[in-house]
């Protein structure tokens, strides 16, 4: 039976790079699920982007109630579930926040392709910055079983 990580261990797992299964409720429907990128500092929230018109921009608003759930597919499996109220939805900014974003997961260098790849798509003041505060966590850690 896998064991749940201690805070600084769950913190510490959200905080590494990997993409992660935001859920989003829908009316009259199941809830919305869909791969994202993300980044998290401890103790703090944490914050995605989106394009305002897309599905999931159109279902968020100050108050949604979400999940994000990421986990580590190697042996020995891990994940940690988050979850809580979107507190602010803003427009982002394409170098400094998609920027931080794709460096988080390209690595420096694959950041300024990714941003030239982007810029026609983002630059049109349709991306958003969701940020949502965990208020509840699930995790197991079974490496510790």
């Amino acid at each position: 039976m896998p064991e749940p990580m201690s805070k600084a261990e769950r913190e510490a797992f959200l905080r590494e790079p990997r993409p992660a299964i935001l859920s989003i409720p829908q009316p009259g429907k199941g809830p919305l699920s869909t791969p994202v990128w993300y980044d998290y500092e401890p103790g703090g929230a944490l914050w995605i982007l989106m394009q305002e018109d897309s599905r999931k921009g159109g279902l968020l608003e100050i108050g949604s109630r979400v999940s994000l759930c990421a986990q580590r597919e190697a042996r020995p499996y891990k994940y940690v579930s988050v979850e809580g109220p979107v507190i602010e939805i803003d427009h982002y900014d394409l170098d400094a926040d998609l920027g931080a974003m794709a460096a988080r997961y390209l690595g420096d260098s694959g950041r300024a392709d990714y941003i030239e790849r982007s810029r026609e798509k983002f630059a049109q003041g349709n991306g958003i910055k969701v940020t949502i505060k965990p208020e509840a966590w699930l995790s197991a850690d079974y490496s510790k079983s």
